[in-house]
């Protein structure tokens, strides 16, 4: 498996795997699915300390995670929240953990501070992967969203870097 930036032509390739988390799952808020348009408009915002990188199989994209900025206010600027998202057929294989390693490399040589994941409290594996490289549990946001007709609590996980 290779790591590498994304490029406009993952687009694709990333709106599937991210399409298919907004319709069946609450890995994600978002309640309507990405254009390609919306796709590679997002991509070109994620560049140098911001980025997005994909996991590639062969020439398969299996995943990808990405850096964004924490809060607008100046102030936040030293931090940044994660996300990861892997393909379904390729979940417990440990790309989730390549990528999230890789997103906090990226933020420690871009100077961040605080790597920060909001993950629904209820999905146990994103929980477990954001554990097992070294964030911790900061607080919980009860019924902070609504997605397939009932109230979501968001975990609100944070990693400091060195």
């Amino acid at each position: 498996m290779l790591l590498r930036l994304a490029t406009l032509d993952d687009a694709e390739a990333m709106r599937a795997i991210y399409n298919l988390e907004v319709e069946t799952s609450t890995a994600t808020f978002d309640l309507v699915t990405r254009s390609l348009a919306d796709q590679r408009a997002w991509l070109a915002e994620r560049s140098g300390a911001h980025a997005a990188v994909v996991a590639v199989d062969g020439d398969e994209v299996v995943g990808f995670a990405s850096l964004s900025p924490y809060k607008e206010r100046a102030a936040y600027r030293t931090s940044v929240e994660d996300s990861v998202y892997v393909r379904r057929d390729r979940h417990g294989r440990g790309i989730g953990k390549v990528l999230l390693g890789e997103m906090l490399d990226v933020a420690r040589r871009h100077g961040f501070h605080a790597v920060m994941a909001r993950i629904e409290a209820t999905r146990e594996p994103s929980l477990a992967l954001h554990r097992s490289c070294g964030f911790e549990l900061v607080g919980i946001e009860r019924e902070i969203g609504r997605k397939f007709g009932r109230w979501l609590d968001v975990a609100l996980m944070q990693r400091l870097l060195d």
